[in-house]
């Protein structure tokens, strides 16, 4: 077999945990190589998570930004336009990281949810990832990951809830999920 060497697209998928988990420690393990991590969370920025402390220890090699104000409304209401907003800024800022050449991964985190509630269009991320510089890395998180993110993926993961402590009243624990 060829040993072919180039920037990977990745998914991190599903209903169970740890999708974030999960490119969070492909970003540790890339920083612990040398490589350049940016974050960047497409929905979360309400709450004070344990990693933003986390990956301040890694100065300029692991940064993480909050792009959005926490938790989304979805269902029957249409998204809030200010969710909207922050949605469409963090997707300007992410193509620009995706064609930096500054970076070496990028995790766009909870951006499947993004495209799932009707907040990004998918055709502009595949066309996005398609012209992305050849060695960047790519990890898309988020459940309900789109079909044609999912066929253009090199990697696809997806988490699958067997039981989850919530369900016997255990409410979310510091330095666990959060």
């Amino acid at each position: 077999m060829e040993d072919i060497r180039r920037g990977l697209i990745m998914v991190n998928t599903g209903p169970g945990k740890g999708k974030t988990t999960a490119a969070m420690g492909t970003a540790l393990r890339a920083v612990g190589q040398g490589m350049r991590v940016l974050m960047l969370q497409f929905l979360k920025g309400s709450w004070h998570y344990g990693e933003l402390d986390a990956v301040e220890a890694f100065g300029k090699k692991f940064v993480m930004k909050q792009m959005g104000r926490g938790f989304v409304k979805v269902g029957a209401e249409k998204p809030d336009p200010e969710d909207v907003k922050m949605v469409e800024e963090a997707w300007a800022e992410s193509e620009k990281a995706i064609q930096s050449g500054e970076w070496d991964l990028v995790i766009l985190d909870e951006i499947n949810y993004a495209i799932s509630y009707g907040m990004l269009d998918p055709a502009k991320v595949v066309e996005a990832l398609k012209k992305k510089s050849e060695m960047v890395h790519i990890i898309l998180t988020g459940r309900n990951a789109h079909p044609a993110i999912v066929e253009l993926a090199d990697t696809v993961t997806e988490m699958r809830q067997v039981k989850h402590a919530y369900e016997k009243g255990v409410m979310a624990q510091k330095g666990i999920e959060y």
